[in-house]
């Protein structure tokens, strides 16, 4: 008998056993309710995305991590689940008590309480001066090592909090405990900074800050406090802002820069409420006690007046683009979501650009109810066949809009023409706003072929593996490149919405997000007729565009005297070796700064801080304030200990990029196992213990013993890894995204997070004090999986339910509504909602998943794959199983033969 012949029910915690069984079988769990079914949501095959193949199983683990799971910030309510098709299924969860893995999750970050400590009296007597010069020294991280070969990953720790920062709060003026910048908007590779370059390099360890200004969609979700009095002070000699970790002397009359040492005057207004016109206690000032605020700008921060909130929707017209729906589900979104464009203060404007081989301009004369349409089939020269009325304000020709865009799809619904000129269409769009700025949003479904900027179908399999493949990740035409320093001059940021029915070109069309602080979405295979696909990109465009804004920003991040930023990784232009231009700055990207050290650090701690110089939706000129400071250490055991492996993982990963975007992919791929294998030399030659003998371990600090792992997770990752089968469009988005990603949805990215469903515990699934309770992740290989098993595995961008060829009826009966898995098809997929508490709590942990970031637009695509299912399909979901084998890269266990190999030679 298989072992999922027989059905159990439940076992002590409540789930599915799917072990053998020798009593009788259980025709219906005790805890299915008898409630109404609901029907099961249209399931479309998935299309081939000609993956890898099916990775050989590694070696098993000596047992599945029990620890940890996501937490996320957000609460739901015990009585109500909010689910992803606007249905609701009612619930109240039984009493539990908190099982261990829920008390190992990472704490929820709250860098703003109600209360600011304040042990300062407001007295001048009492500010206070700095450390204590004969204070005990700081204290230190503890180092230990382990042995690589012997321990299992364990999975969890992948969502711990960083190494703590060891710098006292005697530092900081008002000794607040939100002084210190979280590490969700600043976090380092290193928790402490070398004193000296000698000392960096003989690490080998790579010093990085990874920043994050923005961390949800919108400010409501998030707030910082607002320094609003446009009193702002900074040093007159390195330009840093004053911050918690100013030191103030002279009786408060004057302050010390903590950055370079200068001694700068405190402005006279400083104490005074200039709103209230009475004496205000310096030390319950925002910038004091946060160190993220944001300052109202006086008026020398403004080049001009602060610019509205402009879009340019550019929309191919082509046949392919009609066929598939994409120009109905686009404009009918736009409509639907015309109130969540932000628009306080009545001067939010839009404007509508149609191509094919012509250009097709909308005009609508304010208060007028229908739109003109004027055309331009002039693409080698593109004008703009008015002055007026193409530009619209979105409240005073709101019914024309809605007019216009209720029409839109069918204006050229009988369309024969195959042609986009892009490259025209995008010139016409620069010179509508170019004396303005703004957004141009584009919505393209066909290669560009006509007029400057056409691009050919270079796409050729059999190139694809091989050394000339990165041939296709560089842009084929430089008219896209100059364009985009074009745009970002003249205060213009270009986002790209690709949709593939063929060859796309990613790799060319990026360039215009990558240097105007834009972003790319892909949708591989996208078309309307399927739902699944429809509501993906309805959903993600409505978000974009609710999405608050940031326009016309700058940025600079600066360090303590003798620290540089020497490079700078993310979607924006350099205008200086230390300027990052962004014409709107989005909310849902992350930039990795690497610094290096120039002259010896002699100071006990030292600052970083990035200021971001930027423009309101509603016309306030601000600037958002990021305050970090660190330990000094002589010491390279302090070094390792204060390492942070997923900011490692992040810096790693934007070298990578870069590298197979100059380069090839096999000098990236190179470049993240050379920089391991010199990370695990040092640690072997400076800081293990010495070990003789055949069986000398490989060692590493305790708070590096994932970033291995990590690495694999890159080197196999559709980015970066050597396969035959990936098209390059499917390695471009990967490398966008790659590049752009937070550190937290990185992590998920690069290592998939793996969820069995059939025996999770009882609590799973079910509202806890912090929302949904998830089950403990596993490890990525099949060694663990179970034939009859129900499993969930979450990328950020695709999340998978894979089902056993040997679940048991009643497993599939509870999960999906169906008999048997053979009545299941495989592919993209809707959950249906059933009125049974597995189904419930699948729905409830789906998401969570969604949920656990405020600060991005992707909802996922939801997978079913099955046991005895397409082979390519499973191919693609095995491919994301980072321990184990596959045709082109070795296991872990292998993996870490290699580096040992690599270390001993």
């Amino acid at each position: 008998m298989n072992a999922g012949d027989a059905y159990d029910g439940r076992n002590a915690y409540g789930a599915y056993s799917g072990y053998p069984g020798t009593g009788p079988a259980v025709a219906q769990p005790p805890y299915v309710a008898g409630m109404t079914q609901s029907p099961s949501e249209g399931i479309a095959a998935m299309p081939a995305e000609g993956m890898a193949g099916i990775p050989a199983a590694g070696t098993a683990p000596a047992a599945p991590p029990t620890g940890g799971a996501h937490r996320s910030r957000r609460q739901y309510p015990a009585e109500i689940f909010e689910l992803t098709n606007s249905q609701t299924v009612p619930m109240t969860p039984p009493p539990v008590s908190e099982p261990s893995y829920v008390m190992a999750r990472t704490p929820t970050l709250s860098p703003y309480p109600e209360a600011v400590p304040n042990t300062l009296a407001t007295q001048m007597g009492n500010v206070n001066l700095g450390p204590d010069p004969n204070a005990a020294a700081m204290p230190t991280s503890e180092l230990v090592s382990i042995d690589l070969y012997n321990q299992t990953p364990d999975v969890s720790e992948l969502y711990a909090p960083p190494p703590p920062i060891n710098l006292p709060l005697t530092f900081s003026a008002t000794q607040a405990e939100t002084s210190n910048c979280p590490p969700k908007y600043m976090r380092t590779s290193l928790k402490a900074v070398p004193n000296t370059n000698s000392l960096l390099k003989k690490s080998k360890l790579p010093f990085a800050i990874v920043l994050r200004p923005y961390t949800s969609l919108l400010e409501e979700d998030d707030p910082v406090p607002v320094v609003s009095d446009t009193i702002i002070s900074r040093c007159r000699r390195c330009r840093m802002y004053i911050n918690p970790f100013s030191i103030f002397i002279d009786n408060g009359h004057r302050y010390r820069c903590n950055s370079c040492g200068i001694v700068n005057e405190v402005p006279q207004s400083y104490d005074w409420d200039s709103f209230r016109n009475i004496q205000r206690d310096r030390w319950q000032r925002p910038e004091l006690n946060y160190a993220v605020v944001d300052f109202l700008a006086p008026q020398e921060y403004m080049v001009r007046p602060p610019q509205p909130l402009i879009y340019v929707f550019l929309i191919d017209v082509s046949f392919i683009s009609i066929s598939s729906g994409m120009v109905a589900t686009a404009t009918r979104t736009i409509l639907e979501s015309l109130d969540r464009i932000p628009n306080k203060e009545g001067r939010t404007q839009v404007a509508f650009i149609g191509v094919d081989s012509s250009l097709h301009f909308f005009s609508i004369a304010p208060g007028a109810e229908e739109a003109s349409q004027m055309v331009v089939s002039d693409i080698e020269d593109p004008f703009l066949p008015r002055n007026q009325d193409l530009l619209l304000n979105l409240r005073e020709c709101r019914q024309g809009i809605e007019n216009l865009l209720s029409k839109f799809n069918s204006m050229f619904a009988s369309t024969r023409d195959s042609s986009n000129a892009l490259g025209p269409a995008l010139k016409a769009a620069e010179q509508l706003i170019e004396n303005v700025g703004g957004k141009i949003s584009c919505f393209v479904s066909s290669l560009p072929n006509v007029g400057f900027g056409k691009l050919g179908l270079r796409e050729d399999p059999k190139i694809l593996g091989t050394n000339r493949e990165s041939n296709l990740l560089h842009h084929q035409d430089t008219f896209y490149k100059s364009f985009a320093v074009e745009c970002s001059t003249n205060q213009i940021s270009v986002d790209m919405f690709l949709f593939s029915s063929q060859y796309q070109d990613v790799a060319t069309l990026s360039c215009l997000p990558r240097y105007t602080a834009g972003k790319t979405q892909f949708y591989y295979r996208w078309n309307a007729s399927r739902g699944e696909d429809a509501l993906k990109f309805a959903s993600e465009l409505s978000d974009y565009l609710s999405s608050e804004i940031a326009l016309e920003a700058v940025m600079r991040v600066r360090g303590s005297s003798g620290i540089r930023m020497s490079s700078f990784y993310g979607n924006f232009f350099n205008r200086s070796s230390d300027l990052c231009a962004f014409p709107s700055f989005p909310r849902d990207q992350c930039y990795v700064i690497e610094a290096a050290i120039e002259d010896t650090i002699t100071k006990p701690f030292a600052s970083f801080q990035a200021a971001i110089l930027h423009t309101t939706a509603s016309g306030e000129r601000r600037i958002r304030v990021v305050t970090l400071s660190l330990p000094v250490t002589n010491s390279l055991t302090e070094l390792y200990a204060s390492a942070d492996q997923l900011a490692m993982m992040h810096i790693l990963t934007m070298r990578a990029a870069e590298k197979a975007l100059s380069s090839n992919l096999s000098d990236a791929r190179d470049g993240i196992t050379n920089k391991l294998v010199e990370i695990l030399e040092v640690y072997k030659k400076n800081l293990a213990g010495q070990n003789t003998g055949a069986a000398l371990p490989l060692q590493i600090s305790t708070n590096l013993k994932l970033l291995p792992l990590l690495c694999l997770g890159l080197i196999k990752h559709t980015g970066f890894r050597k396969s035959s089968h990936i098209p390059s469009d499917l390695r471009s988005i990967a490398l966008c995204n790659l590049s752009t990603l937070p550190t937290s949805l990185l992590t998920r990215y690069v290592h998939p997070t793996l969820y069995s469903l059939h025996d999770m515990p009882i609590e799973a699934g079910t509202v806890g004090e912090d929302g949904v309770i998830l089950p403990p992740a596993l490890n990525l290989t099949s060694a663990i999986m179970q034939s009859f098993g129900l499993y969930l595995l979450d990328t950020h961008f695709q999340q998978f339910l894979y089902i056993g060829k040997d679940a048991v009826p009643q497993l599939a009966t509870d999960a999906f509504g169906v008999s048997s898995i053979a009545e299941l098809k495989a592919g993209r997929f809707s959950l249906p909602i059933l009125e049974n508490p597995l189904n419930t709590r699948m729905h409830a942990i789906l998401s969570k998943l969604r949920s656990l970031d405020k600060g991005t637009t992707i909802q996922p695509s939801l997978y079913l794959v099955r046991g005895d299912g397409d082979p390519q399909l499973r191919s693609w979901f095995f491919s994301h199983y980072v321990e184990d084998r596959s045709d082109a890269a070795p296991s872990y266990l292998q993996f870490l033969q290699l580096l040992k190999e690599k270390v001993r030679d």
